[in-house]
């Protein structure tokens, strides 16, 4: 039986970690008593104790225990704090070469929500050749408001709340938003994108988008619609065809996978991506490195429907 800590179970992301693994009959949890949850003494020991630790944790303090943790405790970060630094894994096992490398890491950096959904999207395209590393691309994303975390959703279900929270908000106005290093990155771009993200009144679940011209790519529609089909082969990212109709923010809340699709006509392309901002965007990604690192089936205990 493996043993996993939390270190930071009462937000959102542990919260959701902790409910799809206190059920798990392969899975220990390690708690601390409520007088020693901001102990860091306490909280190394939980870690060395741990064959996996969760850091769901403000980035100052997932920085300060990843710091302070024993070099063989094996931590997945939650936060922003180690996304793109030196010596961590980024852990979206979908990419190329990413799922062997987390079979091994002793550090893990789980990906962002927009994050998540960009790179599912642009990556594959520049890795393969087809979309241009230089290209100057445009992201939307619509998200519920739990993705801003227990002050978000509490100003969100609180009566009386702002009438401008009736409407859908668009934030990070001075194109600085935390997720772009990961974004451009991951992506291996020259250009961080211009990033519109925008939060709506609905609990969970998330919409991203980017659109594209011919001019940017090698090919087209139907040649992106393979690609996607051939990388995305597991269970927890898959292609779907796009449709007609239209798409909601929450049409895979309360899941822990993601569908990819690409949408428009020869002349305009739209990529989409939808999943929960809360399962593959948070916590279901975390519980899916976790099961990697760990040896198990990597969607065991995740709410993936056939």
């Amino acid at each position: 039986m493996a043993k996993v800590f939390i270190d930071g179970s009462s937000g959102t992301t542990g919260l959701r970690i902790e409910e799809r693994l206190s059920g798990r009959e392969d899975i220990e949890l390690i708690r601390l008593p409520a007088e020693l949850r901001k102990d860091l003494p306490a909280r190394i020991e939980a870690m060395r104790a741990a064959d996996a630790s969760f850091l769901c944790l403000p980035d100052a303090a997932a920085r300060e225990a990843a710091e302070n943790a024993d070099p063989d405790s094996v931590i997945i970060d939650t936060s922003t704090a180690h996304r793109t630094a030196p010596g961590w894994v980024y852990g979206f096992p979908e990419l190329t070469g990413i799922k062997e490398k987390l079979r091994t890491a002793k550090r893990i950096a789980n990906p962002g929500c927009h994050a998540s959904g960009f790179i599912s999207l642009v990556a594959p395209l520049t890795e393969q050749g087809v979309l241009k590393k230089d290209s100057l691309l445009t992201c939307f994303s619509v998200t519920g408001y739990s993705g801003g975390g227990k002050g978000m959703i509490a100003d969100y279900e609180a009566a009386g709340r702002q009438k401008e929270m009736d409407a859908p908000r668009q934030y990070a106005l001075g194109q600085k938003h935390k997720h772009l290093p990961e974004m451009t990155k991951l992506c291996s771009l020259e250009n961080a994108p211009v990033f519109c993200p925008v939060v709506s009144d609905y609990y969970s679940g998330m919409v991203v988008t980017v659109p594209v011209f011919p001019e940017q790519l090698r090919c087209g529609i139907s040649e992106i619609e393979e690609i996607y089909r051939a990388y995305y082969t597991g269970k927890a990212v898959r292609y779907r065809p796009a449709g007609d109709g239209m798409i909601a923010g929450n049409c895979m809340s309360g899941r822990d996978d993601m569908f990819v699709t690409v949408a428009g006509n020869e002349e305009r392309l739209l990529l989409i991506s939808c999943f929960d901002n809360l399962g593959k965007g948070a916590s279901g990604a975390a519980i899916q490195n976790m099961n990697i690192l760990l040896g198990e089936e990597e969607t065991k205990g995740l709410v993936i429907p056939d």
